[in-house]
C-alpha cells in the first residue's frame, strides 16, 4: 500500500465532509417535512458516495472522521427553500470535485471523485430543479 500525501489525504477528507454535510441536510429535510422526493432518493445516494469516499479511506489505511454534521444543518421553513438550497450546494459540489480532481493523479481516487460530481451534476442537481420549479 503505497501512503497519499497531504494534499490528496486533505482532498479525501474534504470530499467526505462535504458527502457527510449533504446526508445531513437532506435527512434533516426529510425529518421536517416527511419523506419527500428527491430529498429521500439523494438522501441514499449521498449515503452511498460516504461509502465509496469511506472505502478509500480504508484502502489507504487512513481513520475517517465521524459525521459531525446532524443537527447542525440548516432547516428551511418550506420544502421550496429546502429545494432552492439543494440545488445550489449540488453546483457547489461539482465545484469542490473539478478543485480536488486536481489534488492527485491516483486512478481509484479520480474515479470516486469524478462518478460523485457526476452523480451530484447529472442525477442530484436535475432533480432539486425540478423540486424547487414545482413548488414556485
Amino acid at each position: 500500500m503505497t501512503t497519499l500525501n497531504k494534499i490528496e489525504t486533505t482532498a479525501l477528507h474534504e470530499a467526505l465532509d462535504d458527502e457527510y454535510h449533504a446526508w445531513a441536510t437532506y435527512d434533516q429535510v426529510i425529518q421536517d417535512f416527511g419523506l419527500v422526493r428527491p430529498f429521500s432518493n439523494i438522501r441514499d445516494a449521498e449515503a452511498r458516495h460516504i461509502e465509496a469516499l469511506l472505502n478509500l479511506f480504508e484502502r489507504y489505511g487512513l481513520d475517517p472522521p465521524p459525521n459531525s454534521w446532524p443537527g447542525k444543518v440548516e432547516r428551511y421553513p418550506i420544502l421550496r427553500d429546502a429545494s432552492a438550497a439543494a440545488v445550489e450546494a449540488e453546483i457547489a459540489n461539482a465545484k469542490l470535485y473539478e478543485r480536488l480532481l486536481a489534488s492527485t493523479e491516483r486512478s481509484d481516487i479520480l474515479n470516486v471523485f469524478r462518478n460523485l460530481r457526476d452523480a451530484s451534476q447529472e442525477r442530484h442537481l436535475p432533480a432539486f430543479r425540478r423540486c424547487a420549479e414545482r413548488r414556485r
